[in-house]
């Protein structure tokens, strides 16, 4: 069979199993996906209920005092923000370095970023009391009584990062969907299935293939890829000035943004991967997310995991160095202090666990990646709960000395969070094409011309 041959049958394979997953029958989705479904919606049913009850009493149902002002909802935004870092470094840094191994992944991690932003979005929200007061306040609306928003408070601009963030994310994410999209469009419309057919050609925007809308496709995807790339370093950054520019000891230090966008890239990638190889088997995606593409992710993992490492060591080094005798008291205090089992659980998770990646066995088995994923992502939530919490409880005087406890709504909070997560990436594998078909067909299309051929 001739070169031209094996491509032609290849991308119509892309094809058939990519839309597969969209156009099979509800019969034939695996019986996994209704367990996870199910699971992840009532998940998100104790979200649901726990916010209804916050909203009626107050979030003094939560475990937060005087001291933890800051607790398991804040923990909860900054690490969901965190996951939403993996999609955009994916689609658009490793886009504009030409790694033609993100293609079969960039889509899912994609919309990852975005459910994981939504998700995050809740917590600051519900953290104010009274969220249809918060919202009217964060506006620069004119009034009578002069009282302006605080532009120089960071929650501020967490505000217009995160939504900034979203924004971008979500168009660059919708500008990728169009051409396939518009595929799914005309096997519709070739089956009769005219109502599905009208709904994916709304979506698709009059999408028809012609060399002017790739010309113009094509731009566009540059654009947004060089508009995302800043973003991936801003967002975190700002989000890490919460805290960099408090007074607090634990807090205070210019080494927060950089090493918020490691463990950020670090928890992302260890999430993508969590979710793909059980969908790559699931949907026979196999041979289009290719085992040296998720070898390549461990690698990523590995190496942001020895960033997220070092940024540890320099913490404690700098506080034991600089002799400020209470943040040399908070470090000891979170290594050996109430909650020392929180702090050595993120060692263990975050530097110790990825060295395993160093071993290809671990890197080629399915399921040993997604065990210390996992690991990897508890790690990184207790590495926001050590920052956030053990810094609080043990502050400058020891009469506002308090030891957190979350309460039950706490954990409903946060499991309801993941449920809401998994529930919209599961809706989004049945609805939307997983893989990102035409960046699947162009990177072979280059590898089978040597890397001369242009789309």
């Amino acid at each position: 069979m001739s070169s031209a041959a094996e491509a032609s049958k290849f991308f119509q394979g892309v094809t058939d199993t990519v839309c597969d997953i969209v156009e099979r029958p509800w019969r034939r989705m695996p019986k996994a996906w209704y367990i996870a479904l199910a699971i992840s919606s009532c998940a998100a049913g104790l979200l649901l209920v726990a916010l209804t009850y916050l909203v009626f009493t107050g979030i003094g149902i939560w475990g937060n005092n005087n001291s933890e002002g800051w607790a398991w909802d804040i923990t909860n935004f900054v690490f969901w923000i965190g996951i939403g870092h993996a999609g955009t470094l994916i689609s658009a840094i490793l886009f504009l370095m030409r790694q033609k191994w993100r293609t079969s992944i960039n889509r899912a991690a994609e919309a990852m970023t975005i459910f994981a932003v939504m998700t995050a979005g809740i917590f600051p929200l519900f953290h104010t009391g009274r969220p249809w007061f918060a919202v009217y306040w964060l506006l620069p609306l004119p009034n009578d009584m002069s009282v302006w928003p605080q532009f120089r408070s960071p929650l501020m601009w967490d505000v217009f990062a995160v939504s900034t963030y979203l924004t971008v994310s979500v168009l660059f994410w919708y500008v990728g969907l169009v051409p396939d999209v518009a595929t799914l469009r005309d096997r519709f419309a070739e089956r009769g299935q005219k109502l599905r057919a009208a709904i994916y050609g709304v979506l698709a925007m009059g999408w028809r293939g012609s060399g002017r809308q790739w010309h113009r496709f094509e731009k566009a995807y540059l654009i947004l890829a060089a508009l995302s790339t800043p973003l991936v370093l801003s967002v975190h950054s700002v989000v890490s000035f919460d805290f960099a520019v408090g007074q607090a000891p634990g807090w205070h230090t210019t080494i927060f943004p950089p090493y918020f966008v490691a463990g950020a890239i670090f928890s992302g990638f260890a999430m993508v991967l969590t979710l793909m190889i059980p969908a790559r088997y699931l949907f026979g995606l196999k041979d289009i997310v290719r085992a040296d593409h998720i070898e390549a992710m461990c690698k990523i993992i590995l190496a942001t995991g020895m960033m997220v490492g070092f940024s540890y060591a320099t913490e404690y080094f700098i506080a034991w160095y600089g002799g400020n005798p209470y943040e040399r008291f908070t470090f000891f205090n979170r290594a050996f202090g109430p909650f020392w089992w929180s702090a050595w659980i993120m060692m263990t998770c975050n530097v110790v666990v990825p060295q395993a990646f160093w071993f290809k066995w671990c890197r080629t088995n399915p399921f040993v990646i997604v065990f210390l994923c996992l690991l990897v992502n508890v790690g990184m939530w207790f590495e926001r709960f050590v920052i956030i919490c053990t810094s609080l409880t043990r502050t400058w005087t020891p009469s506002s000395w308090h030891y957190f406890k979350p309460t039950i709504w706490d954990g409903f909070t946060l499991i309801g969070s993941f449920g809401l997560f998994f529930t919209l990436f599961l809706i989004f594998l049945r609805f939307l094409p997983a893989v990102a078909m035409f960046e699947v067909k162009v990177a072979s299309e280059h590898h089978h011309a040597g890397g001369s051929g242009h789309h």
